[in-house]
């Protein structure tokens, strides 16, 4: 997209460089001529520029927009070459790593920025006619410019032939397109229908000139808008109307993984991270056919599974079952000193019960803050009820409570928001869900936790589900796996039930999640394992512990990095090859 160059007088500044974006938005430059006299430390440039992102999302919200684009890419431009200014031989090495963290935060920005952009460009052809007038009258509101009334009934009216148009070249061209292009136009178009929808509650009641003009144009814009965006789900993705259970996602195919895995400093590539799955995954059904024999199903572990699922909790014993757990993994590691446990954080411990909605997606309980607790209502299908709690049995429950609660995601989020809290902007699955299968690995690990070979099923299950999230994450992302292969290989790989496997795989694809979340589960905790291996000697279990979540979030290579002072420099590359065993 072209700009036009100008200067302006600015207040506050005796003279600023202003960029004129083409769909009408004006943004500051920040050339200040007299720059100002303030120096600030790595952690005030942090906070700040967590504000000042928040701050340009918050004006620039139109999702997909140039101007959200452009403002986004000068900004982070400006960061990279200011933050090269600084002196980086001179800090210490938190200041060293807080500068290299906030050196990968911004390059990932923009990367992933000049990725979204181009991918937007796939469906432009269909979308951009009528998102691009939408778009100025957008920017016209957000700044509270004067507004025609007539001219903007005028415009609305004029896009509902646009959108005609529109709807005509998708009947033509409709297999030019993938799934996944489709799945994206419509969000879009979703998504600035909502926007439109705030403009119009904007002036409405307030401006009567607005109200005779725009009411009736605008009804047949928003639902024009409404009805392409089902036609494009229909047409292209093969949705039909209002259709909640088809899983489509959006792959980035293999460059966006690359440029993901270099962010979060992990030197593998896709393939070699999928065959770390597959090896650990040997590993886990190993030990899966031991238990089995224990119990007397032979070799045929998914048996022993069957098993297991069926010793579950009876209605209205669950929530009080879940908290026992809770309070023995808190048990187990102040007995035996393995991190220190603020005693606020165990005594704030709150219950929630999960809605049946949110079962659908979240098919098992939760933690972190609080917990959430996935148990069948009365109103619920039969097969339902036998499913959720089959996936929630007794055994299951155990290797999961201390993993989302102590010593897993509670005592790390309630640690995180008191001890160098700004480091939360370098957020990264590595970190937050490795810390938690780490411990997973730690109890497996010292032999006196899961001691009968039900709870050793139910670990394992955990740890296989872990291994099946790396392949099938990757693989859909990689263009090697559709939503429906996924749901198949946790059933038949891991051996879920088809709900909580249509659930795990909805939670994964629905948006919500960074393409490499799941495979952080399991590959954050080989690392956390082997950085572990490498720092005790030098201090003992609590101290390794304590020291990590103090540090707060950021990828585990940098964690590495801090703990063992490892030398630093500003153009820090990875090479921590953390896992052994891959040929």
């Amino acid at each position: 997209m072209e700009k036009q160059r100008g200067t302006a007088e600015c207040p506050g500044h005796a003279e600023c460089n202003m960029d004129v974006l083409d769909d009408g938005w004006t943004v500051v430059s920040a050339a200040v001529s007299e720059p100002m006299t303030v120096t600030e430390s790595m952690q005030d440039r942090i906070v700040r520029v967590t504000a000042d992102v928040q701050v340009l999302l918050e004006f620039y919200d139109i999702d997909s927009s140039p101007s959200q684009y452009d403002r986004l890419k000068l900004f982070y431009d400006g960061e990279l070459a200011d933050l090269g200014r600084q002196p980086f031989e001179s800090y210490s090495q938190d200041e060293k790593v807080d500068y290299l963290l906030l050196k990968n935060y911004l390059k990932r920005a923009k990367g992933r920025l000049a990725h979204g952009r181009a991918r937007d460009k796939e469906f432009e052809a269909f979308v951009e006619p009528f998102a691009a007038p939408i778009r100025e009258w957008l920017g016209k509101r957000q700044r509270v410019d004067e507004i025609d009334p007539k001219a903007i009934a005028g415009s609305f009216n004029e896009m509902v032939g646009i959108i005609s148009q529109s709807r005509e070249y998708i009947d033509k061209n409709a297999a030019r397109y993938s799934k996944a292009t489709g799945y994206r136009a419509a969000r879009t178009v979703a998504s600035l229908r909502a926007n439109l929808n705030g403009l119009f509650v904007f002036y409405k009641g307030y401006d009567p000139w607005f109200d005779w003009w725009v009411s009736e144009p605008y009804s047949r814009l928003d639902n024009a808008l409404a009805d392409i965006a089902d036609y494009i789900r229909g047409r292209i993705v093969g949705m039909k109307p209002d259709d909640g259970e088809t899983i489509v996602g959006d792959p980035i195919g293999r460059d966006g993984l690359l440029t993901d895995l270099e962010a979060e400093l992990i030197p593998y590539t896709p393939e070699e991270l999928i065959k770390i799955g597959e090896a650990e995954y040997a590993w886990c059904e190993a030990e899966m056919m031991k238990a089995s024999q224990e119990l007397g199903f032979g070799k045929v572990w998914r048996d022993a599974l069957e098993h297991v699922k069926n010793l579950y909790e009876s209605p209205g014993s669950q929530p009080t079952f879940i908290k026992s757990l809770v309070d023995q993994g808190a048990a187990y590691v102040k007995k035996y000193g393995l991190v220190t446990v603020p005693p606020l954080a165990e005594e704030g411990i709150r219950m929630y019960m999960m809605s049946p909605p949110r079962q659908k997606v979240n098919p098992f309980f939760l933690g972190g803050t609080y917990l959430q607790v996935s148990f069948p209502t009365a109103e619920m299908r039969h097969e339902d009820k036998l499913m959720s709690m089959r996936g929630n049995n007794r055994h299951f429950s155990k290797a999961t409570a201390f993993h989302e609660m102590i010593p897993g995601h509670h005592l790390q989020l309630y640690i995180g928001e008191r001890i160098r809290p700004y480091r939360r902007l370098f957020a990264t699955p590595f970190f937050v869900e490795g810390w938690a299968l780490y411990w997973e690995m730690i109890f497996w690990n010292r032999g006196d936790f899961f001691t009968s070979p039900e709870d050793r099923i139910g670990a394992l299950f955990w740890r296989m589900h872990r291994c099946a999230r790396i392949i099938f994450s990757l693989k859909f992302h990689l263009g090697q796996m559709d939503a429906g292969e996924c749901i198949d290989l946790l059933v038949n790989m891991v051996g879920h039930e088809r709900a909580t496997a249509e659930g795990e795989v909805r939670r994964s694809f629905n948006g919500d999640y960074s393409p490499l979340y799941q495979a952080g589960y399991m590959l954050g905790a080989l690392q956390l394992m082997k950085l572990r291996e490498e720092a005790l000697g030098d201090m003992s279990e609590r101290e390794f512990h304590d020291a990590v979540l103090a540090a707060n979030e950021m990828p585990i290579e940098m964690l590495r990095a801090l703990l063992l002072n490892r030398k630093l420099d500003r153009d820090f590359k990875s090479e921590w090859r953390f896992y052994d065993s891959l040929s």
